[in-house]
């Protein structure tokens, strides 16, 4: 399999096998360090949690079910996020952390999955052309949009999380 899933089984595969494998490092993070700082965040010199790293794969994740739910309805869609543009993505990840850090580990770990689940479930509800056939967003299909917001930040959070538990865990 090439590292660019062009297929709907292809981007099935990928975000499936990127999850597993990232739910295995985050299960062997201590509950009790998972909010210490210690992670490179998103922005040049900031540093994070392994639960901010959760919220910003569900933050993206919610937001791949936002757009196509919007653009199927016939809507308009803010992209990246409604106050956001694409230039200001630490920021749209700050907002992200946020938004979730009240959230017990247990509690993010399951709404990742659940996020997943779904965009697992709209991937398996549309076609291969319906994913890779068209563009959906300037010149970017569907399967790759999906794809540039699940599988892809999740390989590179599972880096991070695995140098953080190396080094504290």
């Amino acid at each position: 399999m090439s590292s660019v899933p062009k297929t709907k089984t292809e981007l099935e595969l990928a975000i499936q096998t990127a999850f597993s494998k990232l739910m295995a490092d985050y299960r062997d993070i201590p509950e009790s360090i998972c909010r210490e700082k210690g992670l490179e965040g998103n922005i040049k010199g900031t540093v994070i949690s392994v639960c901010d790293t959760a919220a910003y794969l569900i933050g993206w994740g919610q937001l791949v079910l936002k757009w196509h739910t919007l653009k199927s309805q016939g809507q308009q869609v803010d992209f990246p996020e409604t106050g956001y543009n694409w230039n200001e993505l630490g920021l749209l990840a700050e907002h992200f952390h946020l938004k979730y850090q009240d959230w017990g580990y247990d509690k993010l770990l399951a709404e990742l999955e659940s996020t997943t689940d779904k965009i697992l479930a709209l991937i398996s509800s549309l076609d291969n052309h319906e994913l890779y056939g068209t563009h959906w967003y300037k010149q970017w299909t569907l399967g790759r949009m999906i794809q540039f917001n699940t599988s892809s930040p999740m390989k590179n959070v599972r880096t991070k999380v695995r140098r953080f538990k190396r080094e504290f865990a």
